[in-house]
């Protein structure tokens, strides 16, 4: 049994784990960052119908 390569192995194969697991942590937070925008930019867009709420209404088609 070659104890110096399993020690090895495993260790590389912890580092790409916590590699692994630091990418999907920055990715939750950047999830969790886009999304605290969206409701922003949705509470902007309730707040100026509100404010205006005959923009937007209707649309003019002619053909």
């Amino acid at each position: 049994m070659d104890i110096p390569g399993l020690s090895m192995a495993l260790s590389q194969a912890k580092v790409q784990n916590d590699f692994s697991v630091a990418v999907l942590a920055r990715t939750m937070d950047m999830g969790e960052v886009l999304g605290a925008g969206m409701v922003e930019m949705i509470d902007a867009a309730a707040m100026e119908r509100s404010v205006t709420p005959y923009i937007g209404g209707n649309i003019d088609l002619m053909v």
